[in-house]
Order: structure tokens, then sequence, then C-alpha cells
């Protein structure tokens, strides 16, 4: 029997959600706007019944604001739901961002993406989806998921300042991973910068996110 062509047409919903941490500045007002800074975690931080929220706070900026937040940024960091990667929770990351605009005192011209591992991955990618969205982004020890198109990518992308990081010595995501986005980046004359540290390996994030420059650079940008 020879094939018949059929078009399949449904409307459908579903309910986006996230577990997040949220830690608001020791000097936060709400008739004041703030910076909002987005950190993405690692594959190890994914949540399920045996590994809660608290795991979110092992590494990165909910580590180092666990009791307090001297920062001017409010900080947000939502846990990726257990067997799955941020890039299937794009919509979801999107909405928190709304939501978190509607509900606090957030300025939107200045509002920052990173991430790590994982969580870099998830910054390349939510970055080349919505670079309108953010006013810079710090992708660490990560890359494109291999089904982005990389050239398009990068020309949605060559507007958005971003400094990304990663170890030479990476066995885990290894440092061509940057390398390439870097490189598509540079093509079309993008506004990024890459460190390589010669000596580190997976952790190249615990000495980035040490580094007072860091938030300064972030802040230095604004979208327009």
């Amino acid at each position: 029997m020879p094939q018949t062509a059929f078009h399949f047409h449904q409307s459908a919903s579903r309910t986006l959600h996230l577990d997040y941490w949220l830690s608001l500045p020791d000097d936060y007002d709400e008739d004041q706007k703030h910076p909002l800074l987005l950190f993405l975690h690692g594959a190890g931080e994914r949540g399920d019944s045996h590994n809660g929220l608290e795991v979110v706070k092992k590494h990165g900026p909910p580590k180092r604001w666990d009791k307090a937040n001297p920062s001017p940024f409010v900080l947000a960091s939502p846990q990726c739901p257990v067997d799955s990667w941020w890039s299937g929770h794009i919509d979801s990351l999107m909405g928190l961002i709304d939501s978190l605009e509607m509900n606090y005192a957030i300025d939107p011209k200045r509002i920052y993406l990173t991430g790590l591992s994982m969580g870099g991955f998830g910054t390349w990618h939510l970055a080349s989806l919505y670079p309108e969205r953010f006013a810079a982004a710090i992708p660490i020890c990560g890359g494109l998921p291999w089904f982005v198109d990389l050239e398009a990518a990068a020309e949605r992308m060559k507007e958005l300042p971003i400094w990304a990081f990663h170890g030479a010595k990476d066995d885990v995501v290894v440092p061509e991973e940057s390398k390439r986005v870097v490189k598509a980046l540079k093509a079309v004359g993008a506004d990024v910068t890459f460190t390589l540290y010669r000596t580190a390996d997976h952790d190249s994030w615990t000495k980035t996110y040490a580094n007072r420059k860091l938030y300064d650079w972030l802040l230095s940008h604004q979208r327009s």
C-alpha cells in the first residue's frame, strides 16, 4: 500500500517549573533596579529525592554567597531535574527570568548569565537562543550542544559580550569544546574573550568565580 500524506494538529499546553535558590543583595531596595545573575550548575548538582536543592550550593556564586550576598546582584540558581540537561529546560529558564522581573526590582538591561560544565553548555545554548535578553555571559568549561548550528549560533551571539573560561588539562569537557565556539564567534567579529588556564583540569570555575574582576566585567556591560 502506498504512503498517504496527512497533517497532524493539536493544541497543547505544559507547566513550566524549576526549583531554585534566590539571593538578594544585602542592600536590596525595591525602589531601585538591581542586576540579575543567573547561575547554571553542573551535572553533579541535578536534583532528585536523594539529591536535594542544597547541592546547588556546592560550587560557584551560590556557594560563595550562601550566608550573605555582599554583591550587587540578585542571584538566581535553579536546579536542573535529574536525568536531564539544561537544553531541555530552556523555556523554564526563560520563564524563571520573566517571573523574577515581574516580582523583584530587576534591571532588564543588566541580566547576566553564567554556568559551569553542564551549566557552561547551558549558558552557551541559552545565550545563542536569546542573546537579546542578556547583557553579558560567562560560560565555564562548556560548549555548544552538538545539535546546535555553530555558525548560525555565532551570528546570533556576535553582539553579546562573552568571556569564556576553560582548563587546558580538562579531560571531562575537553577545551576544544570552548575553542570551537570562540573561533566561530571571532570569525563573525564577535565581542568574545577566552581565558585558558594552562595548569587547570575540569575545575576551572573555582579560580574564575573567586576573581572580583569577573563581576566588575559583568557590570561594565548593559543592554542599550
